[in-house]
């Protein structure tokens, strides 16, 4: 498969041109970023957008990788003197990783067989004989291949057996149908092992459970996969499920000529092929299909979490005002910790309102002095361990000092944690205890969930189905581009962003973001995008794709603070002339920007997207994709799975989506499933189109199993309840718990935020109180 051919598949795969996808391989060969291609090369791929794009990098890679092995292939088998045309045209019309292994099966290096030992002591021709002439009497045809090493009549048939079952095991073509065919009818089944009940009730779901492989989904594989590997579940794959009398080893014999027709070597052949599929055909059968169904699996896992990764970053930031964080705990304490307008602590404190110390009255005197001294505006509260009773400690101070206005917002912990131990917190932070690092993570996080999330591992985030049960380079892979693109969709103020947040934007590597971070502390603040053509190793590349995601506001240039790329300017320079206007007036001016003709203003090297991106871009200048913060409220007296009844109607926050449904925060320190089966009263594909995580929702709780702590809730608030302890409508496949920690770490966000909020419940903090688990321990690889 030539580079041509590569980019003409992918093509067709994404439905457009194959000028398109080679001008989009040429930029991303040259080192162009997704998100630069997307926003600044319009005209060159034609306006392929950044998840297009994504799309194509990622089979780019698979295609390439392809060739490679393709390559390697050829290269072995050629050196083996085992090449013919016929089998390199087959090699070279392989179109998936699968079809060459299964081509490269007979001349793969392997340790000495049954079949190569039998081969040397001469045995290959009685095989041929017997399976070519099969009117020979195995027994009177194997005594003529009597030797030193072959005793007797048995062992020259079982070395002859060995070389058939072999090659009928390594025929690709045969092996490739019967794949597809197991495929399509076989059953993945699950038992509980005998006495493992009660160890693993978690997977309760799976005790005795059977269902086609095509029709399962991810999270129930990923599920039973990590049950057999903590030795709760045996899974069995049963290649004919409850279809009956269908074999697989006729397909074996038709595909060589074996038949019973009464000739003397006839049924040991049938043997031979029974021993074939039992022995090899089957067991590798098994082992593809297990990573068949793993693969696709975690491909889907993969998506969910970038998906709700993708929602969280860009989550409906409180802004520039003055913040508490509270990160509530109740022996060690609520650590508080004051945040002005930029972000900079302030004010740092440690207060004992819960068990066992009961400071209450001292620890409001000490919260509303710290609120008028430091002029708060808004409590962000972490939702951890104690953070209902914090939140109650928030109303009564809120109650008790009306004239403060101060709004209380419990946020998520997700990865507060991870970042409180950081080598950057502790050189951003150096001052502060760890533990007290995180509740300025907290406080932050409200304030811009992006700028703080930035600094987090996105898999410490939590928002993963089973994410600890994928392969960690494809996952960070994925994330790391979600990342990049949230950032750079946002923009980044280059005289306020952190290091991790810069190094996040398109060319901008860490050690260049650590050089931009020292530049400014040394020079002071840059006064224009120019001016970063003078941060060491920043150079023309470096700059033509970080450029227009950099803003400078209140700089030389009002353009500066736009998502206008510095190359476009003499656009803008000409729409000035036809306007008269200067750039400060024109900003903004949307009756006279619309009424222009983006055609008027191309050329050669700006073509009419791109001048209409930036005539746009010109109305709202540096506008940001984030939704309006808004903030949503807990039923007062409703705190524990004990105060849950069914038939009541809860405001929540959806905290995580994932296959089988959304999870919601109803303020019980538990979240609750909402089924796929009860999100809407239409049909739902993808949950993630009815609800996203930070979505404010109102459901109904439909029945509280307390033992297994789980809640069962519906959007469909004309539902009616089920018996404690029941299941929402229809079979329930899955629940966070059905796994020990399996479940997608919840991930609260700032209360109400409609398009997600920072994470989920943290680890042990050192120095704090043991918090709700993550995803739990890692499982099946």
């Amino acid at each position: 498969m030539t580079e041509t051919t590569v980019i003409g598949r992918i093509a067709t795969e994404l439905g457009v041109r194959d000028g398109q996808v080679a001008s989009a391989v040429q930029l991303l060969d040259g080192g162009a970023t997704v998100p630069f291609i997307a926003r600044y090369r319009k005209e060159a791929t034609d306006t392929l957008d950044d998840a297009q794009l994504r799309t194509l990098e990622e089979r780019l890679r698979y295609l390439r990788e392809l060739e490679e092995r393709r390559a390697a292939i050829l290269a072995s088998i050629t050196e083996q003197g085992k090449l013919t045309d016929e089998l390199a045209e087959r090699i070279n019309a392989a179109d998936t990783k699968a079809r060459l292994e299964d081509l490269y099966l007979p001349y793969k290096p392997k340790r000495r067989t049954k079949a190569q030992i039998a081969r040397e002591n001469g045995l290959e021709p009685l095989a041929d004989l017997l399976l070519t002439a099969p009117d020979n009497d195995p027994a009177t045809a194997a005594s003529d291949y009597l030797s030193d090493t072959v005793p007797d009549v048995q062992a020259a048939l079982d070395g002859a057996r060995a070389i058939l079952v072999e090659r009928f095991a390594e025929d690709a073509d045969l092996i490739g149908a019967l794949r597809e065919r197991m495929w399509s009818q076989g059953v993945l089944r699950a038992q509980v092992r005998e006495g493992k009940e009660d160890e693993g009730r978690k997977y309760s779901d799976y005790f005795d459970f059977a269902e086609p492989f095509g029709k399962l989904k991810s999270h129930r594989v990923l599920a039973m996969f990590r049950a057999e590997k903590e030795e709760i579940l045996d899974l069995t794959l049963d290649p004919n499920g409850d279809a009956d009398g269908q074999s697989y080893e006729q397909p074996i014999a038709e595909r060589f000529g074996v038949r019973d027709r009464g000739r003397p070597a006839d049924h040991w052949l049938l043997d031979t092929v029974t021993w074939a599929w039992r022995t090899r055909v089957l067991v590798h059968l098994g082992i593809d299909l297990r990573m068949r169904l793993w693969q696709a699996a975690e491909a889907e896992a993969v998506d969910v979490f970038a998906a709700n990764l993708r929602d969280l970053l860009l989550a409906a930031p409180a802004g520039q005002r003055a913040t508490m964080g509270l990160d509530p705990g109740f022996r060690t304490g609520v650590k508080v910790a004051v945040i002005d307008q930029t972000g900079k602590v302030t004010a740092t404190h440690t207060i004992y309102p819960h068990v066992p110390q009961h400071k209450w009255d001292e620890s409001l005197a000490i919260l509303a002095h710290l609120a008028r001294e430091q002029h708060v505006e808004l409590i962000a509260i972490g939702n951890g361990t104690a953070s209902r009773e914090t939140d109650k400690l928030a109303m009564d101070l809120i109650a008790a000092n009306p004239g403060l206005n101060l709004t209380k917002i419990v946020v998520s912990e997700a990865g507060a944690s991870v970042y409180s131990a950081s080598a950057y917190a502790s050189s951003e932070l150096p001052e502060l205890d760890v533990s007290l690092r995180g509740a300025v993570s907290i406080a932050r996080r409200l304030q811009d969930p992006l700028a703080e999330l930035v600094k987090i591992d996105p898999k410490s985030i939590g928002v993963g189905q089973y994410q600890h049960d994928v392969t960690g380079s494809k996952l960070e892979r994925s994330l790391d581009a979600v990342v990049e693109d949230c950032v750079n969709a946002v923009g980044v103020d280059v005289n306020t962003a952190s290091r991790p947040l810069l190094a996040r934007v398109s060319g901008i590597t860490d050690g260049l973001a650590a050089a931009i971070v020292a530049h400014r502390d040394a020079a002071g603040a840059f006064a224009a995008r120019q001016q970063l053509m003078t941060v060491p190793r920043l150079g023309p590349k470096a700059f033509e794709q970080c450029a227009g995601f950099l803003r400078i506001r209140g700089g030389d240039d009002p353009l500066d603070a736009s998502g206008v790329h510095p190359e476009s300017y003499p656009v803008v320079r000409r729409i000035l002339a036809k306007t008269g206007a200067g750039v400060a007036a024109l900003i903004g001016d949307t009756t006279t920007l619309r009424a222009l003709s983006p055609a008027e203003f191309t050329d050669e090297a700006f073509g009419l997207p791109t001048v209409s991106d930036i005539l746009k871009e010109l109305e709202k200048p540096g506008r940001d994709p984030r939704p309006e913060f808004r903030t949503a409220t807990f039923a007062e007296g409703v705190h524990t799975l004990d105060d849950l009844e069914p038939g009541m109607v809860l405001e929540g926050v959806v905290t995580n989506v994932a296959a089988f449904g959304a999870f919601v925060d109803v303020g019980v320190h538990q979240d609750g499933l909402v089924h796929v089966s009860a999100m809407s009263a239409g049909f739902v594909s993808d949950p993630r189109s009815v609800a996203k995580p930070g979505d404010v929702v109102r459901v109904k709780v439909l029945s509280v199993d307390t033992a297994r702590q789980r809640i069962s809730l519906t959007m469909r608030l004309d539902d009616g309840a089920a018996r404690s302890g029941g299941s929402p409508r229809g079979p329930r496949p899955s629940s966070r718990t059905e796994a020990p920690d399996s479940r997608p770490a919840p991930a609260s966000p700032a209360r109400g935020a409609p398009r997600g909020g920072p994470g989920a419940p943290k680890a042990a903090r050192p120095g704090g109180e043991g918090r709700a688990p993550g995803a739990g321990p890692k499982g099946v690889h």
